[in-house]
C-alpha cells in the first residue's frame, strides 16, 4: 500500500479542493522553463553556421581555420559543422556530445567515459550478454562511448535494454540494427544515438533481459518500435535512418522529455513517430521535443510526428512524402512548425499538412499550432491556430529570409553517412511560404523564410481537480517506485 502520510495528504487537497486553482501547469524535472529560448538558441546557432559557410564562400579562401577544403565540409548544418570539417575527428571522436541542439542538447552520451569497441555481431542471450556484443556495452554502469570494429547486421532476439550515458556511435562503420524489439531507453538518461541503421524491427518479449550487470528483469511482449523512449530525458537521435517497423520508428512516451531527433532519414513506415502516452497522461504536458533537419522520404503515411500535449519544435526538416497528413495532434500540443519544406501528395484530399485527431473544431481553435517560413508545395497548406495564429515573432524580426535551396543543403546528409537519398519529384513551382499569419505566394516560391523567435507564451493547460490529484498520485508513486506503478496501465507493466 501507499504510505498513509500520501493518502491522508491527498484527502486533506480532495476537502480543500473548493479553494484549489482550477488549473496547474504541471511540470517534470528536466522540463526547459523557458522553450521560446530553446528556440530562439537554435536559430542563433544556425544563423552561425550559415553566415560562416557564406563569409567563407564570399572570398573563397577564408581565414587560418577556414581554408577551400573546410569550405567543402560545411554545409550550414550547426550540428555537422560541430565536428565533421575536423580531420581528425576519429580520434576525438567525444567531441559530438558538445554539438546537439534543441531541447536534447545537453545529452551528455558517453562523454567522458571510455571507447568501447564492439567486435561481435552476435546477440546469443539477453539475461547474459557476451563481452564484445553491443548488448553487453550498453548495459553497464559506467559511461561508456560506444564504437564497432567494423561493418555489422545485428539481430536482436529480444529489446535492447540501454543504460545511462551510453553513445552508440556508428561512425566509420555501416551498422544495422534490427529483430525483435530493437532499441529501448526506458527510464534512462543521458544517451546518444548516431549514425546506425534501425529497421525491421518486431514485438518479442516474455523472457528475462538484463538491463544492467546487477539487474535481470521479466520483459512482456514489446510493441515492435525502432527506437523506444519511455520516461527518460536527455536523449538525442542524430543522423540515423529508420525504416519497416511494426509499429513506430520512433516513440516517446510516459513523460519523456529533452530529446532532440535530428539529420534522420525516415522512410518506408506507417506511423513514423509518437509523442505522447494517451490524451490523458498529464505528465506528458511536460514533454519537450526537437525535431529539426531530418528528411521524411518514401513510402511514408502518417505520425511525423502524432503529437500530445507537450512543446513540440519541427524546424527545417524536408517532408518529400506523406498519404494522410504529416503533423498531426490531440490533447492541446504545442507545435512550432518553423522553415520546413512541405511538399504535398497527388491525391487531392490530402493537401492538409496538419491534422487534430479526433477533436471537433470547437476544441482545438486555441491550440497553439504555429507555421513560420515554411515552404508549402503541390497544393500542402498548414492550419494554424490559438496564439500561433496571426501572431509575428518579434524575437527574430531581424532575420533575414534564406534561399529556399538550403532546406536540401540542411537536409543533405540526412540519415547514415553515405546512405542514397531518394528522389524528389516535385520542386518549388507553385510553393509558397508562410510567415505568422500571412501566406504569400513567391513566383514559384523560390524562398523560405528562416523566421524563429517566440511569440506570447501558450496559455497554462487548463486541468480539472481530479486530473491535478490524478497527476499527484501518479508522481508521488513514480518517485517512490512502488509496485502500484505497474497497475496504472498496462502499457507500465514491464519489469525493468
Amino acid at each position: 500500500m501507499l504510505p498513509s502520510t500520501s493518502i491522508l495528504f491527498l484527502c486533506f487537497l480532495c476537502c480543500l479542493s473548493p479553494i484549489v486553482p482550477t488549473s496547474l501547469n504541471l511540470t517534470l524535472p528536466h522540463q526547459h522553463p523557458d522553450p521560446e529560448a530553446v528556440v530562439e538558441k537554435l536559430q542563433w546557432k544556425l544563423n552561425v553556421s550559415l553566415s560562416r559557410r557564406q563569409m567563407l564562400g564570399n572570398d573563397g579562401k577564408g581565414t587560418s581555420s577556414g581554408s577551400p577544403s573546410s569550405f567543402s565540409c560545411l554545409t550550414g548544418n550547426p550540428i555537422d559543422d560541430c565536428w565533421r570539417c575536423d580531420p581528425n575527428w576519429a580520434s576525438n571522436r567525444q567531441r559530438l556530445a558538445d554539438c546537439g541542439i534543441g531541447f536534447g542538447h545537453a545529452a551528455m552520451g558517453g562523454k567522458g567515459g571510455q571507447i568501447y569497441i564492439v567486435t561481435d555481431s552476435s546477440d546469443p542471450d539477453p539475461a547474459n550478454p557476451k563481452p564484445g556484443t553491443l548488448r553487453f556495452a550498453v548495459i553497464q554502469e559506467q559511461p561508456l562511448w560506444i564504437i564497432f570494429s567494423g561493418d555489422m547486421m545485428i539481430k536482436l532476439r529480444y529489446e535492447l535494454i540501454v543504460n545511462s550515458y551510453k553513445t552508440i556511435d556508428g561512425r566509420g562503420a555501416n551498422v544495422h540494427v534490427t529483430g525483435g524489439g530493437c532499441i529501448t531507453l526506458q527510464y534512462v538518461s543521458n544517451v546518444i544515438i548516431h549514425n546506425i541503421h534501425v529497421h525491421h524491427c518486431y514485438p518479442a518479449g516474455n523472457t528475462n533481459i538484463r538491463s544492467s550487470p546487477t539487474h535481470l528483469g521479466w520483459r512482456t511482449k514489446s510493441d515492435g518500435d525502432g527506437i523506444s523512449i519511455f520516461g527518460a530525458r536527455n536523449i538525442w537521435i542524430d543522423h540515423c535512418s529508420l525504416s519497416y517497423c511494426t509499429d513506430g520508428l520512433i516513440d516517446a512516451i510516459m513523460g519523456s522529455t529533452a530529446i532532440t531527433i535530428s539529420n534522420s532519414h525516415f522512410s518506408h513506415h506507417n506511423e513514423v513517430m509518437l509523442l505522447g502516452h494517451s490524451d490523458g497522461y498529464v505528465l506528458d504536458e511536460g514533454m519537450q521535443v526537437t525535431i529539426a533537419f531530418n528528411r521524411f522520404g518514401e513510402k511514408l503515411v502518417q505520425r511525423m510526428p502524432r503529437c500530445r500535449r507537450g512543446y513540440i519544435h519541427v524546424v527545417n526538416n524536408d517532408f518529400t512524402y506523406w498519404e494522410m497528413y504529416a503533423i498531426g495532434g490531440s490533447a492541446n500540443p504545442t507545435i512550432n512548425s518553423q522553415g520546413n519544406r512541405y511538399i504535398a501528395p497527388a491525391d487531392v484530399y490530402a493537401k492538409e499538412v496538419t491534422k487534430r485527431v479526433d477533436t471537433d473544431e470547437k476544441d482545438w481553435t486555441n491550440w497553439n499550432w504555429r507555421t513560420e517560413g515554411d515552404i508549402l508545395v503541390n497544393g500542402a497548406f498548414f492550419v494554424p491556430s490559438g496564439e500561433g495564429l496571426g501572431v509575428l515573432y518579434a524575437k527574430a524580426s531581424s532575420v533575414e529570409p534564406k534561399s529556399a535551396g538550403l532546406i536540401q543543403q540542411l537536409t543533405l546528409n540526412a540519415g547514415v553517412f553515405g546512405d542514397p537519398r531518394d528522389s524528389v519529384s516535385v520542386g518549388f513551382s507553385g510553393g509558397t511560404t508562410t510567415s505568422g499569419s500571412s501566406t504569400s505566394n513567391n513566383g514559384g516560391g523560390d524562398y523560405f523564410g528562416m523566421i524563429f523567435g517566440g511569440s506570447a507564451a501558450p496559455p497554462p493547460p487548463s486541468l480539472t481537480i481530479t486530473t491535478a490529484l490524478l497527476s499527484l498520485l501518479v508522481i508521488i508513486i513514480l518517485n517512490s517506485r512502488h509496485p502500484l506503478l505497474y497497475y496504472i496501465h498496462p502499457l507500465l507493466k514491464h519489469s525493468t
